[in-house]
């Protein structure tokens, strides 16, 4: 099935988060994308005269999930059927469509269709959507960073990013949350001498002071900035190292190191 109608558009949420809508140039449909926030959506949907088809969820955390309930209502005044998508493993009682890896989500209003990935580490159950151009991975993946370890563990995070890792390199990542700048600083404490990371602090600099949003990253500028996915790299393992104090043995100890120096950076 074809992808190359979709549109990703950002509604801003709460102090920081970002709603992705997904829309067609074919019809006046949309998807949304880890709705914590009714109202903004609704005023989106308004301004904007679309549809609501589907709503996708990434994992159970109440700013992920917490318009769903309002949006549902909204729809049903408009009698617009709407489906609602998420993670088998994880308890959000609204879900039609309970997902798990390699499962297809096949939009057809939208005409596309995303695989999902599943990703524990921030969450027990947290998944992801994907395409071959686009990723919506929630807070699993940020744009030089990662998400905090709740309630996996941190070789359940590694082995999640990992597979993140793996996408194609001009994958589009649309994560949930404006992060970026946070991230990068700790991110050059990590590995003050990466000149790529350099060049793109000074870009997101430029960015946010004219406040715009540093997403959509894509795989391969991640591969060359951030330290989560960068472990296997000796400029990371020696950060690790000289942090800890400790040799670590493998990659997931060096991402754990790493993750929790960044808790409490």
């Amino acid at each position: 099935m074809a992808n190359s109608q979709q549109i990703v558009t950002a509604i801003n949420a709460f102090n920081d988060n970002y709603i992705w809508a997904i829309s067609s140039q074919e019809n006046s449909n949309i998807a949304l994308v880890d709705p914590g926030d009714a109202l903004v959506c609704i005023a989106y949907m308004e301004q904007h005269n679309v549809i609501l088809c589907a709503i996708l969820i990434t994992h159970h955390h109440k700013d992920h999930v917490g318009g769903i309930k309002a949006l549902l209502e909204y729809a049903k005044n408009k009698d617009w059927p709407v489906t609602v998508y998420g993670p088998a493993s994880e308890k959000i009682n609204q879900l039609d469509v309970k997902l798990k890896e390699n499962d297809t989500v096949n939009l057809v209003e939208l005409n596309c269709q995303f695989t999902v990935l599943d990703l524990p580490g921030h969450t027990k159950g947290h998944i992801a959507y994907f395409n071959d151009k686009i990723l919506f991975c929630g807070d699993t993946l940020f744009s030089g960073g990662c998400g905090r370890v709740f309630e996996g563990t941190a070789e359940q995070m590694h082995h999640s990013l990992t597979k993140l890792a793996k996408l194609a390199s001009d994958t589009l990542i649309y994560c949930a949350h404006e992060y970026t700048q946070a991230n990068l600083a700790f991110a050059l404490a990590v590995e003050p001498d990466n000149n790529a990371l350099h060049n793109y602090v000074e870009q997101v600099s430029n960015m946010r002071q004219k406040n715009l949003a540093t997403i959509p990253s894509n795989i391969a500028l991640e591969l060359q900035i951030n330290p989560f996915l960068r472990c296997h790299e000796l400029s990371i393992k020696q950060a690790a190292q000289a942090y800890s104090k400790h040799d670590q043995a493998s990659e997931t100890d060096v991402f754990s190191v790493i993750r929790a120096w960044k808790n409490s950076f």
